[in-house]
């Protein structure tokens, strides 16, 4: 029996092998595609700083011409990760707000009352085509310019991957773990056009969050398990309780 993981690349293959090892048999189907957007930027705008809310980001930035431009500025990240993709890329001044986009919001506004940040110079903040949550509106309210670019998209996959369909067809997935709302909606979406339907709502389903509970719930999932808090370890805890490592 096999643990079916839904995120996107490259986060699909980091949560595969932690899922591996701690014992579980592992499939991937990851349900949203990462597609680069070129990025044409007016440097002449003198930005103060660059926001990023995901990794992704980054990973589109790389290679790209304004890269160079980019680097010298300070980054402010949503979290550790993201803030370890900058420094990898190449930005030496990186602030992480070890949190969600409330959090750096936060940050931004401490940063500027500290005169770390000049707040006369507008933000510019990478981001990708399909937003959560309107950070830019909210720094706008607190007296930030901010300039988002859409870096990249993520695009839902139409089907299940061969070995995943045989598999529901076959009764030997355990359970779906889900990541983000979009992609759990592609999952039920792909599962329907691959004739597994029935199959995969038969199943326990692990949304990272409530919200993405709710995509599972809406689908017809009869077994929904949202993780106490929204993180990786907090979804693996919840799949350690229901399934020990003795019967794995």
């Amino acid at each position: 029996m096999a643990i079916l993981v839904t995120r996107p690349q490259p986060d699909n293959t980091s949560t595969v092998a932690a899922l591996r090892a701690r014992g579980f048999e592992v499939l991937a189907a990851p349900m949203l595609r990462f597609e680069k957007v070129m990025l044409s930027i007016d440097m002449d705008a003198d930005f103060g700083a660059v926001i990023v809310t995901s990794a992704n980001a980054l990973r589109a930035l790389a290679d790209q011409p304004v890269q160079a431009a980019l680097l010298p500025l300070p980054l402010f990240a949503v979290g550790d990760r993201t803030a370890e993709a900058a420094r990898n890329l190449g930005f030496a001044k990186v602030m992480s707000a070890e949190g969600d986009a409330a959090a750096l919001r936060d940050l931004l506004t401490e940063s500027s009352k500290s005169k770390l940040l000049n707040k006369d110079r507008p933000l510019l903040y990478l981001a990708g085509a399909d937003l959560a949550r309107d950070l830019a509106g909210e720094l706008g309210a607190r007296g930030f310019t901010v300039v988002t670019q859409t870096t990249y998209r993520m695009m839902p996959v139409a089907d299940l991957p061969d070995d995943v369909s045989a598999a529901f067809v076959a009764g030997q997935i355990e359970a779906v773990l889900h990541y983000s709302r979009r992609s759990a909606r592609a999952f039920f979406q792909a599962a329907g056009l691959s004739g597994v339907e029935i199959a995969a709502l038969a199943v326990p389903h692990y949304c990272l969050s409530a919200a993405v509970g709710t995509i599972a719930h809406d689908a017809g999932a009869t077994q929904v398990v949202v993780a106490q808090t929204p993180d990786e370890n907090a979804l693996f805890a919840a799949l350690d309780r229901a399934i020990p490592p003795l019967s794995r």
